[in-house]
């Protein structure tokens, strides 16, 4: 592993349920990296993302993410590992019954954090850096889409993580929200962090370009999308 790498996969085999998505995986990615994962439907990025979790156990090579080897993970180690991990979902997965406070509230107590005055502090800056900074009193079922995810995002930086992993944060907005969840985990990725974004949505890609690893036929290749390539690829979805 090279020493300014924060996630590298060495010919790992990623599988679900011993039913093998992708061999031979080789992946460097870099401390304050900006990465794209690209691919069709069923290519296998959402499977990338949930071993990089440990969610799905590796089993076959090696894998080491923000010094944790993925191979060798304990499950008492999982948490660990996890908490150096910010997520950001497609389906938003907020509690309902809560408002965005009670909701961020809910993560850092899970996660150790006992002082009712520091998770307050903690709840409006991550707030603030996702423009919510007035709204933590709101039901999740009053917000837009738009503000949904910019409560996930403010959910995944709570315990101030090495990485975020996005998985399609953007297939369910329209493109203006689009950009503007966009303009936030870029300016996440500025501030020292890791940002691995699993997208089949190149208009984005072409606004806001950065290095694109592609899921398919099995394996995970480096790509290097031309402007040209970007366009083909938008005209064909």
């Amino acid at each position: 592993m090279q020493l300014d790498a924060i996630i590298s996969f060495e010919h790992a085999a990623i599988s679900v349920n011993d039913h093998l998505i992708l061999s031979d995986v080789n992946l460097l990615i870099n401390k304050n990296e900006f990465v794209y994962l690209i691919g069709k439907v069923g290519s296998g990025k959402t499977s990338v993302i949930k071993t990089i979790n440990a969610e799905y156990p590796l089993k076959e090579g090696f894998a080491n993410v923000a010094g944790f080897q993925l191979e060798k993970l304990k499950k008492k180690e999982i948490p660990m590992l996890r908490r150096k991990l910010g997520i950001v979902f497609q389906d938003f997965k907020l509690l309902s019954d809560r408002n965005i406070n009670k909701n961020l509230e809910f993560v850092l107590k899970a996660t150790g954090w006992k002082n009712k005055k520091e998770i307050d502090e903690r709840i409006a800056e991550v707030l603030d850096k996702v423009g919510l900074g007035f709204k933590g009193y709101k039901m999740t079922h009053q917000l837009s889409g738009g503000e949904q995810q910019r409560v996930v995002i403010a959910r995944a930086l709570l315990n101030n993580p090495e990485i975020i992993l996005a998985d399609e944060p953007t297939g369910n907005l329209d493109p203006a929200t689009s950009e503007e969840i966009m303009n936030i985990l870029y300016e996440i990725s500025q501030t020292g962090r890791t940002v691995l974004m699993a997208t089949h949505n190149y208009n984005l890609i072409k606004k806001f370009p950065a290095r694109t690893v592609k899921c398919e036929d099995g394996a995970v290749m480096n790509t290097n999308l031309s402007e040209a390539d970007l366009d083909r690829l938008i005209q064909n979805e």
